[in-house]
């Protein structure tokens, strides 16, 4: 994960430490908050090892963390990284809370170090003990206070990108409200019906003889929750799936049914397969349209309700039969093609702040490779 030979230049200017000189594990004896008990609101927020910096709330008081602020929380399955200055109550499943113990090191620099480390991806395993032998460069501390500056800078500028693609997804939520009201109490009186007289779900799979080479493939772990963004896919060899996959195109929503918290709900621009933890959904013609379908799924309303029916405790899962009873507006076609128009102009907006959040992106990474090659200050 360390550059032998980078290590070996800077260790002539900058000090070394190891892991156990800098950081101290303190995630023992704190109340884990699993992903199903957070809240939309409460006193205390909950970081977990998720992407997002806050995966909800709490209100149990003997939640919050006893270890001294500011802190490292480091996913042991996601490897995501995040710098918490605040009180805070510790997700369940892989959160690893880390203190910094040495009055030499500045902890936003340890923060940076770490995340310019590329740590090696083995899956959804444990990665902690990766870090654990790690050793960390430190210059003087005035040194490693300018660098963290330069970089929060530039965090900065990103980050206010990335806000702004938030602030879209509300913004086409919010518009559905606006037309459609909540489709569970229905204060627009619309008709209600079940959801699978307006929406069908694909069946056609896929064995894995005949799949071919090149065919694209979409895991859960690829659409990243809430957003909904498909982060990645994978292009197949012909083989390297074991079990049937289910088949969609540009036509259909993509929903995970396993642990349906997570508000995994996709849209698609390519044909290609996917697992079969994820259901593909297609709107029935002249009935319903996919901006509608999408933002319906995406909704505290269905997920609220797809967590009050899942099956199985430690990997929960909600059904298509439980989905297919779910009772939805059914609001006239011309109107969701109506809110189909207004989405496609905020999907060109987002498409222009995600090129900004690249550029962003890029220039963050460039900065935090010099800034430990010793070349930025």
């Amino acid at each position: 994960m360390q550059n032998k030979e980078e290590v070996e230049a800077l260790s002539k200017k900058w000090k070394f430490f190891n892991f156990k000189e800098i950081l101290k594990d303190s995630s023992g004896g704190n109340i884990k908050i699993k992903s199903k008990d957070t809240l939309d609101e409460g006193i205390l927020p909950v970081v977990d090892q998720g992407k997002n910096k806050i995966a909800g709330y709490t209100d149990k008081h003997k939640a919050k963390v006893k270890a001294n602020l500011p802190l490292i929380v480091f996913g042991d399955h996601t490897r995501n990284l995040k710098y918490i200055d605040f009180e805070f109550a510790m997700g369940a499943d892989g959160t690893k809370v880390l203190e910094i113990i040495n009055s030499k090191a500045f902890p936003k620099f340890i923060y940076y170090y770490l995340t310019s480390i590329n740590i090696t991806n083995t899956g959804y395993n444990r990665h902690f003990k990766f870090l654990k032998d790690l050793v960390f460069p430190l210059p003087q501390l005035s040194v490693q206070k300018q660098i963290a500056q330069i970089l929060d800078n530039a965090a900065a500028l990103r980050d206010k990108t990335q806000q702004l693609l938030n602030e879209y997804d509300q913004l086409a939520q919010s518009i559905f409200l606006d037309m459609f009201g909540d489709p569970v109490t229905n204060p627009k009186g619309w008709e209600k019906v079940k959801f699978n007289k307006i929406f069908k779900q694909g069946k056609k799979s896929i064995k894995p003889e005949d799949i071919k080479d090149g065919q694209k493939y979409i895991g859960l772990e690829h659409i990243e929750k809430e957003s909904g963004e498909i982060l990645k896919y994978v292009s197949l060899n012909k083989g390297e799936l074991k079990s049937n996959k289910f088949i969609f195109d540009e036509n259909y929503v993509l929903y995970g049914k396993l642990r349906p918290y997570l508000n995994k709900v996709a849209t698609p621009k390519f044909k290609g397969i996917c697992s079969t933890d994820i259901i593909p959904f297609k709107p029935i013609e002249s009935k319903s349209n996919r901006s509608f379908l999408s933002h319906l799924l995406k909704g505290k309303w269905f997920v609220e309700y797809a967590n009050r029916r899942t099956s199985g405790a430690n990997l929960p899962r909600v059904s298509p039969k439980e989905i297919n009873k779910f009772q939805t507006i059914n609001p006239p076609i011309k109107l969701q093609n109506q809110f189909a128009d207004k989405i496609a102009l905020i999907e060109q907006q987002k498409d222009l702040a995600k090129q900004e959040l690249q550029e962003s992106e890029d220039l963050f990474q460039a900065l935090l490779q010099k800034a430990f090659k010793g070349e930025l200050v």
